[in-house]
């Protein structure tokens, strides 16, 4: 019998701590393997407490992106899931080259609750995020195994938000994670004024049709994810900004994989594709980040308010953050994802689209981060082929995190 995943995460843990020196945890602790290879732990432990006065999706707490159902009362919980785990693994050199192997794995505590009983909220059970290996001279990485895809660009500032972030299928920031193979060229020296980078990724397909697991569905029977990115930063006096646009394309098989011998049916294909764009400045104490799509049957990268079909749409968000102490800051969040109508009708959806506004108080010292931040979203719900209601919501969250 295998190993439960609580076994394995607690088994995790307790190695990582075995190979922490008796002396206090810092940022990103590195332990000496031997030789030149080295690990290095870090992480994220969070908590929230919150009041809602809706039930949201893609879940409640530190997941909450857009409203499902309002409710005639408030009501309050509190959340830990965004508690992560990182294990960088930097490997010997192969040979005598300028090659080396080097390797990822992530974890946190989304996954569903250890069972629906009365002890079930406070046992979250680990999930996998990252694990890839990676085979790089420092200019070109060649890298196998889960990681995120390219479109997953720049990431809004939470400290309740972390591992859904803000805008997640409701306010215009999308992008996943899958097994692939993704190559990384660096097109310029570190020392160079603007620094350039080319990623390519080909991913395993998915689609909302995703049966038993180790089964096709009609993604994985089509072609794989196809990407391609350009990445460009530099300095600025005081400070740093950088850009970024990704092309996304992938052909679904609706009709799935079919049985030796069985009848060919009719071509029924679903071609998915995307345009993103992103830009992040920071100079001082302000700081300036967001970024856009236009695209094509992309619920699978949480598009479309994460609906599956035949459904075109575009989505956008802004954030702002001003420091105006040394510890103390304020932040604002705008986002908003806007499928088709039509479209959405047609694939039997019901969300036509949705807004997200979110301002945050933060402080700030060292590793530790306190957080006060009002949650407002509003989606607007088909009823029927014409008629349409919205539906609003908020989320009042006080949130610390340490990143060790």
């Amino acid at each position: 019998m295998g190993a439960t995943p609580s076994l394995c995460w607690s088994a995790v843990g307790l190695l990582a701590l075995s190979l922490l020196p008796s002396t206090a945890v810092r940022a990103q602790q590195e332990v000496r393997l031997g030789g030149d290879a080295s690990l290095t732990i870090r992480g994220i432990l969070s908590g929230t407490v919150f009041a809602q006065d809706a039930r949201f999706g893609l879940g409640n707490g530190q997941q909450a992106e857009f409203v499902q159902t309002e409710l005639a009362d408030w009501w309050h919980g509190g959340d830990v899931r965004s508690m992560r785990l990182t294990l960088g693994f930097r490997g010997p050199r192969i040979g005598e080259s300028s090659w080396r192997a080097t390797a990822t794995f992530e974890g946190d505590f989304f996954g569903p609750f250890n069972g629906t009983g009365n002890f079930a909220d406070e046992q979250p059970t680990p999930r996998l995020r990252l694990a890839y290996a990676d085979l790089t001279n420092g200019r070109t990485t060649l890298r196998v195994g889960q990681a995120w895809s390219l479109t997953l660009g720049n990431i809004p500032v939470s400290t309740s938000h972390i591992g859904f972030p803000l805008g997640w299928g409701s306010g215009g920031f999308i992008g996943w994670r899958f097994p692939g193979i993704f190559v990384i060229q660096s097109l310029s020296d570190s020392t160079d004024a603007v620094r350039a980078q080319l990623s390519f990724a080909a991913m395993r397909g998915s689609w909302v049709d995703e049966p038993a697991p180790d089964q096709p569905s009609a993604g994985e029977a089509g072609t794989p994810q196809l990407e391609a990115a350009l990445n460009l930063d530099g300095r600025l006096t005081g400070g740093t900004w950088g850009a970024y646009l990704v092309g996304h394309w992938d052909r679904k098989d609706l009709n799935g994989v079919r049985n030796e011998g069985s009848p060919e049916p009719p071509e029924n294909n679903l071609d998915s594709w995307a345009v993103e764009g992103g830009m992040r400045l920071q100079s001082g104490a302000i700081t300036l980040h967001g970024n856009a799509y236009t695209g094509k049957a992309m619920g699978h990268q949480f598009a479309h308010v994460i609906q599956f079909g035949d459904i075109e749409g575009w989505g956008a968000w802004a954030q702002a953050g001003i420091d105006f102490t040394r510890h103390w800051s304020v932040w604002l969040y705008y986002g908003t994802d806007d499928p088709d109508d039509e479209d959405v009708r047609a694939a039997t959806a019901d969300r036509l689209s949705s807004w997200l506004f979110v301002p945050m108080l933060r402080y700030r010292a060292g590793p530790y981060s306190l957080g006060l931040e009002w949650l407002h979203n509003k989606t607007d719900y088909a009823l029927g082929p014409a008629a349409s209601a919205e539906r609003a919501g908020n989320q009042i969250a006080l949130s610390a995190r340490f990143d060790f």
